[in-house]
């Protein structure tokens, strides 16, 4: 059953709709940045995930979701008495479901005038992280990465009292590694370029 969802998006389609109707199932929205701003202003009840770790955000956003009380929540197994007992001794609530989409890596080198620096910066590191360790974690935690995916899985959660099938999950969770996958083999090629024209 989904109780707790952290949201945080570049590409923001539909992801203000798809909060407020998880927000209506009496889902917690945890986010971050721009994405908080952005449900707050679509009326969306939202707790920043500083609030919600204790730890500001710092290094200009770079450390915001590295935090046990996120990671711990997503790898957070139900159904394993160790990872119960843990949880409950450090306050880890457990975090369903995860909507992310990585920083615009792809988009940023296609810019003409990009620089290095800022090729760099558009390397995502918290998102990729917490896609992973959700998609890990399928079993329990439902993760999103395409706005498309958005109303299968709010019907499937309104069909299903706000929970979401091992078939959907298991099928998120792939498309999750195929997406992490291409990504970090664009950030190689990047760099493998970047060498050769160094020399």
């Amino acid at each position: 059953m989904i109780t707790r969802a952290v949201i945080s998006v570049s590409d923001k389609t539909g992801v203000v709709e798809f909060a407020r109707e998880l927000a209506a199932l009496g889902v917690e929205i945890l986010s971050t940045g721009g994405t908080a701003k952005a449900l707050r202003e679509g009326g969306v009840p939202v707790i920043e995930v500083s609030s919600y770790t204790g730890f500001p955000e710092m290094m200009d956003g770079r450390v915001k979701t590295l935090h046990p009380m996120i990671h711990g929540g997503l790898l957070y197994r139900r159904k394993n008495a160790r990872d119960v007992e843990d949880c409950a001794r450090q306050g880890i609530k457990p975090i369903d479901m995860v909507v992310i989409n990585l920083y615009p890596f792809e988009a940023t080198i296609a810019k003409p005038d990009v620089t290095f620096d800022d090729a760099v910066e558009n390397i995502d590191i918290g998102g990729p992280a917490m896609l992973r360790a959700a998609s890990k974690n399928f079993q329990d935690v439902t993760v999103l990465i395409d706005p498309a995916d958005y109303r299968p899985v709010l019907d499937e959660m309104k069909a299903n009292a706000n929970s979401v099938g091992a078939a959907t999950n298991l099928r998120l969770a792939q498309k999750v590694f195929a997406h992490t996958g291409r990504y970090d083999s664009l950030i190689a090629a990047y760099l493998a370029k970047t060498m050769e024209q160094r020399g």
